[in-house]
């Protein structure tokens, strides 16, 4: 007799504003869960991935993270992009159905459920060694943060007015527009007014890209000023005019440009089975969903069974030793990861990286973890 398969569940934005980074996502669950059981699959059983289109709506993630535990009987559940989408999965799937929860992209921090684990990098390896650097190699000292209003942009700036204190500079404005907000123009005089030296941009798809383009069209970085975005990666760099976001710079755990073997290889494998699709890239949750399926593996296999306390004992130290940008291993007591970290500049409509800031923890803390 066949062995029943183990079920993954994946809820990821495939269509809607946010299907560039949603589609990469459902693109490369299916490239490991498929190299996985080419592998052998899990514990002697086949996986079977599931992939359900949250369509960039909170109301849809919730109810397909309901279908997936109510009726898929998923034995994890992973995705979200927004912060409000993980929130949105949450409920129907860890709250009411008590079902563990990958979440892999990079957020506010601050999640502290026990049931989740969070794969992607959080404030404070996206902001305190990034702040420091760029106020070295730009002399910037006056900053300006325009913002989508949810809770990830102002979580990461109460990080960044803490971090540009700390070394000397100051905060001189700081504003927060609905996620779909069109109109800067406003903000972009206030901007120019200002006397700041660099944006600290966190407004979001849609709003993003009126954003760069009006900030650019009043000549912000032509008169010397700096942009910083930090999800920015490749995906966009590739969909934006490139003269709106030359220059701009960005903090992830990974871009295209990092040359260590492992992540060249991953990333021609993906190329060549997704030939023009949506780009493998960080930001996204591309390398965070990576890592989770990964580091759920190895916690399944040291576990020897699904037992779902059993499961998490083991992911709360799992570890991989390769994967995008470099190895990566849960803090233990955290559910959150040890990642390397890198910072990469826009040139010429390109990603490149500049500047290795190395392993970072991520300064996080759970709650009755078990």
């Amino acid at each position: 007799m066949i062995p029943a398969p183990i079920r993954i569940g994946l809820v990821t934005d495939q269509t809607g504003p946010l299907s560039f980074l949603g589609i990469a996502n459902a693109n490369l669950a299916r490239l490991v869960v498929d190299e996985m059981n080419a592998a052998g699959g899990l514990l002697g059983r086949r996986i079977e991935l599931i992939v359900e289109d949250s369509a960039t709506d909170d109301t849809v993630a919730a109810a397909k993270a309901a279908q997936l535990v109510q009726r898929d009987r998923v034995d994890v559940i992973m995705g979200g992009i927004y912060s409000s989408t993980r929130l949105a999965i949450k409920g129907p799937a860890v709250e009411q159905g008590r079902t563990l929860y990958i979440y892999p992209e990079q957020y506010e921090g601050e999640e502290c459920d026990p049931l989740i684990f969070c794969t992607g990098p959080v404030p404070a390896q996206q902001v305190d060694s990034l702040i420091p650097w760029l106020m070295k190699h730009t002399d910037a000292r006056k900053f300006w943060l325009p913002s989508a209003d949810y809770i990830w942009p102002r979580v990461m700036n109460k990080r960044v007015r803490a971090a540009v204190a700390a070394h000397g500079g100051s905060v001189v404005g700081e504003r927060y527009f609905a996620v779909d907000h069109t109109d800067y123009r406003d903000v972009v005089r206030d901007i120019m007014a200002s006397g700041a030296q660099l944006v600290f941009n966190t407004t979001v798809p849609p709003g993003v890209a009126p954003f760069l383009q009006q900030l650019h069209e009043a000549g912000f970085t032509q008169r010397g000023g700096r942009v910083v975005c930090t999800y920015f990666e490749e995906n966009f760099a590739g969909l934006l005019p490139a003269e709106h976001a030359e220059g701009l710079y960005s903090c992830l755990d990974y871009y295209q440009g990092v040359s260590d073997p492992f992540s060249q290889a991953l990333l021609r494998r993906y190329d060549e089975r997704f030939p023009g699709s949506a780009k493998f890239t960080a930001g996204s949750a591309s390398t965070g969903l990576y890592r989770g399926l990964k580091l759920w593996q190895a916690a399944v296999q040291e576990a020897g069974t699904l037992e779902q306390a059993a499961v998490i004992r083991a992911l709360d130290h799992a570890r991989i030793a390769e994967g995008p940008g470099g190895a990566a291993e849960m803090v233990p007591g955290q559910h959150h990861l040890r990642l390397n970290m890198y910072v990469a500049q826009v040139q010429a409509g390109q990603m490149k990286v500049i500047h290795n800031l190395g392993v970072i923890d991520p300064d996080e803390r759970v709650q009755n973890a078990t």
